[in-house]
């Protein structure tokens, strides 16, 4: 007996030539190829530069006639079916002492077709008996069949209907329902899902974000381009076309021709995608190799012929191989060089090569193909054909399989051969196990036989369902509930050579079971177009480092501008969507690209202003001691007398001491000199000024103290001086104390207020209690200056109020502007404002109260006199 298996992958092609005769005599061929739903052809003027094998001459007389021209490379389909059926038929393993048979039918990619050759072989004797086996001795258990899913669908409403088990070793979508859980439908291929995610994978790897897709415009093309857009979007991803080819090319004369191309010339010169995906069947890719061709028939002035360029990261899906035909070999096949595609995992099965080395021309015997495709392969004709052709050269017969490019014909098997090659095993497993089955419940061996002839094509599914079983080259094959392939994608790289050959070098995979896309890019070899490897596609050019992507208006979001990042963020790598910050204790560099360690901010002993300050606190230091010295040598002379000695004592001690303190000002802050800064400056000038407050006092006592029968005579003396002295500062001590006891200042990192430095500085801990203590300075002050205001137009013999009053109108000048100019500085500049408030104002009271005194002391001392220091003018 036989079972037979249906393959519907080989698609002839028919080409019509007729001839006309111009008005000069001039004799004209127009010619039309159709591979199924694909239409080359165009004028033979041109024609014959762009395909000489295809070029021939025809008797006037004669009438129009076809021949037949074949997809080379899908005979490999052929011999991959028989290949697998041999390989069964001689397996002792499988389904021994039974023969396997099978037919192969064309549907020509026409519905119509279709339906016929499944009802030719379910039903025909010499007529189609629909519901009626006329041919008993043929008995169909599987299909196998189609490439496309258009072909697998028309098989499938059909197949279906008798549950005959069908396997499609090409497409993916399916139109089939069925009322139960489990369609009679499998797929040698596995869950589209996993190739959309590949593909984005892909093209997120490589970061192009602008893509191109050309699509055959049918259903299936529109649900592949519907549902990857969508994936695309949500992986922020665009597309700058997506073109939809007519199934059939009409190129019925040279004006149509041209309105073919310029339909389509902008995805090879407006558009900037480089990296387009070619969805569909092989004669999409036949489709892109028959534009690139026709392109030259465009004319010489055509305004974009500069700028047409191939030079594109073309991306096929798994459906597509990569496949020439005989009207092609004039084609520069570098233009494909550096493809990605995506393919059904496959490995080489051991022994087809061999089985492939050994078929030549004279194996004709049941091979109704090898004529065609010898014929079309090789160029030349079967020497005992008569029928009409092209070509002058007879085949010798030693034509060889290996000698042919790879785009016409693969000594490998491809991956649709590979999935043939699983299904036909897939039948026989499951016949096996069905045929097993059968004979557990038999009891006479002689009931064998017979079991086969019971096996009906819906038994099948349950084996099929659950078959799982390793093939020659190791893999499982085994499917899903979906009746799906459970396997994953290999992602192949098309190196192509001068000679018109190439080569599939697998660079990365998909793998279903761990979710994992692995690619090595350093092994892919990419066009020689582009310059810089891997190739970009995006809208625009890469935002250099240090910029980031901001949207255009009315415009997709693939397409931006590039702006500077703002002033603490950086992007130091291309085409970034945001800018990072820096972490704190660091800033961006001038170009943003880079986080560069932020300097230390404070005022050192080392930098010009530190030094300046230093010497300025040691000179009026040293300046005071000198004072305070001659003071005391001096102690006895009328003048110091007559400046209460002791209080300017006191009051020479607390400058000399005000110029010392402001030291602490430079220098790294630490928790020592944070509690003494502010302490130290509020009570050392709280005591000047209560000395100043108390010399001025002293001074009004003194001169109402002068006058007959006053009262105030008992305050005269030291007694009043030290009790304001120290009434004065211990207020001063208790709002220090206050504060070091509730919040103390303590040094402080601030890392914010200066983009490229970290101020190292004192924070004052209570705002509030640092305020306070500039108050009450302030305060004292205020009262300082208002009575030696008030008491300046004593009489001249009693009256140091002038100088005490130009003295105090210094220090609050100085400390009134110390505010504003403190608040309005940052970093080390306001410990510049506070120590050049300390050092002016304190310099201020030295200059103004004793300077006067100095003078006559040194420079005029026959003035040190009790009769000038009494004397009234």
């Amino acid at each position: 007996m036989k079972i037979v298996v249906m393959l519907l992958s080989h698609r002839a092609i028919k080409a019509q030539t007729i001839k006309c005769t111009r008005n000069d005599g001039l004799h004209i061929q127009y010619e039309w190829y159709q591979a199924g739903d694909l239409l080359i052809g165009g004028i033979v003027s041109h024609v014959h530069y762009l395909f000489p094998e295809l070029f021939f001459t025809q008797n006037p007389s004669q009438e129009s006639f076809q021949i037949s021209l074949v997809v080379t490379k899908f005979y490999q389909h052929v011999l991959a079916l028989v290949f697998a059926i041999n390989e069964i038929n001689e397996s002792q393993q499988i389904l021994p002492n039974v023969t396997l048979g099978f037919h192969i039918y064309d549907s020509y990619s026409e519905s119509k077709m279709t339906y016929q050759s499944c009802l030719d072989l379910l039903f025909k004797l010499h007529t189609i008996v629909p519901n009626y086996i006329c041919h008993a001795k043929k008995k169909v258990i599987g299909i196998i069949g189609g490439l496309s899913s258009d072909t697998s669908s028309c098989m499938a409403d059909i197949f279906h209907l008798y549950k005959i088990p069908q396997i499609s070793y090409g497409s993916f979508q399916s139109k089939v329902t069925a009322d139960s859980p489990f369609s009679s439908f499998y797929r040698m291929a596995p869950n589209e899902a996993l190739q959309y995610e590949g593909l984005v994978q892909l093209l997120l790897h490589f970061r192009w974000k602008w893509a191109g897709l050309i699509t055959i415009d049918d259903e299936a093309g529109e649900h592949f381009s519907r549902t990857l857009e969508q994936k695309l979007l949500q992986n922020r991803i665009c597309l700058e076309f997506a073109e939809r080819l007519d199934r059939i090319m009409h190129l019925s004369n040279q004006f149509q021709i041209v309105e073919q191309i310029l339909n389509h010339i902008h995805i090879f010169t407006e558009k900037k995608a480089n990296a387009v995906i070619i969805h569909g069947e092989t004669t999409a890719f036949i489709w892109v190799a028959s534009f690139a061709v026709a392109t030259t028939l465009l004319p010489t002035d055509y305004e974009h012929e500069e700028k047409i360029s191939t030079g594109k990261v073309w991306i096929t899906t798994a459906q597509i191989d990569f496949t020439l035909h005989v009207v092609h070999k004039g084609l520069d096949i570098q233009m494909f060089h550096g493809t990605l595609s995506f393919a059904i995992h496959s490995k080489q099965i051991l022994g087809f090569q061999k089985f492939l080395q050994k078929i030549k021309l004279t194996n004709t015997k049941g091979n109704g193909f090898i004529k065609h495709f010898w014929e079309q392969a090789f160029d030349c004709y079967e020497p005992n054909s008569n029928q009409a052709r092209n070509i002058s050269e007879a085949c010798t017969g030693d034509e060889r399989l290996e000698d042919l490019s790879a785009f016409y014909f693969e000594m490998s098997m491809t991956g649709h051969s590979y999935s043939i090659y699983n299904a036909v095993h897939a039948l026989g497993h499951a016949l096996h196990a069905a045929h097993t089955s059968r004979l557990k419940h038999r009891v006479r061996r002689e009931e064998t036989k017979d079991s086969f002839q019971n096996v009906h094509p819906w038994q099948l599914h349950s084996f099929l369902q659950r078959i799982s079983f390793n093939n020659s080259a190791g893999d499982e094959i085994t499917f899903n509930q979906q009746g799906e392939l459970v396997a994953g994608f290999d992602i192949m790289n098309l190196v192509t050579f001068p000679n018109k050959s190439y080569v599939k070098v697998q660079v990365g995979d998909l793998d279903p079971l761990w979710k994992t896309f692995m690619i090595k890019k350093d092994q892919i070899q990419w066009n020689q177009k582009f310059t810089q490897v891997p190739p970009l596609s995006l809208c625009n050019d890469l935002c250099p480092p240090g910029y980031r992507k901001t949207g255009k208006e009315g415009e997709k979001f693939c397409c931006y501008d590039c702006i500077l990042c703002p002033e603490r963020m950086i992007s130091s790598q291309k085409d970034m969507e945001n800018c990072k910050s820096c972490s704190k204790d660091h800033f961006p560099n001038e170009a943003h690209v880079q986080c560069i360690p932020k300097t230390l901010n404070f005022l050192t002993f080392e930098e010009y202003l530190g030094i300046t300050f230093s010497a300025l606190a040691l000179f009026f230091s040293l300046t005071t001691g000198l004072v305070l010295t001659i003071f005391i040598k001096q102690r006895d002379t009328p003048i110091v007398k007559a400046n209460n000695r002791s209080l300017s004592y006191v009051l020479l001690i607390s400058l000399l001491l005000c110029f010392l303190c402001s030291l602490l000002f430079i220098g790294q802050p630490n928790k020592t000199t944070c509690l003494l800064r502010q302490m130290t400056l509020g009570i050392i000038f709280s005591v000047t000024i209560s000395s100043i407050l108390a010399k001025t006092i002293t001074v009004v006592v003194a001169f109402l103290a002068s006058k007959p029968g006053s009262l105030f005579h008992k305050w005269v003396g030291q007694r009043l001086t030290y009790s304001i002295i120290c009434f004065c500062s211990f207020i001063q001590v208790g709002i220090c104390a206050i504060w070091m006891s509730t919040s103390p200042p303590f040094p402080d990192f601030d890392m914010e207020t200066l983009l490229e430095e970290i101020i190292i500085e004192c924070h004052e801990g209570s705002i509030t209690m640092f305020y306070c203590v500039l108050g009450y300075m302030g305060l004292l002050a205020l009262l300082s200056f208002t009575v030696a205001f008030l008491a300046r137009k004593l009489p001249d013999s009693f009256n140091e109020a002038k100088f005490i009053t130009f003295s105090m109108l210094v220090f609050c000048s100085v400390w009134l502007t110390f505010v504003p100019t403190y608040l309005g500085t940052k970093g080390k500049y306001m410990v510049v404002v506070e120590i050049f408030s300390i050092l002016s104002s304190g310099a201020g009271l030295l200059g103004c109260i004793f300077m006067p005194k100095i003078y006559i002391i040194v420079w005029k001392p026959e003035l040190n006199t009790r009769e000038h220091l009494i004397h009234k003018k």
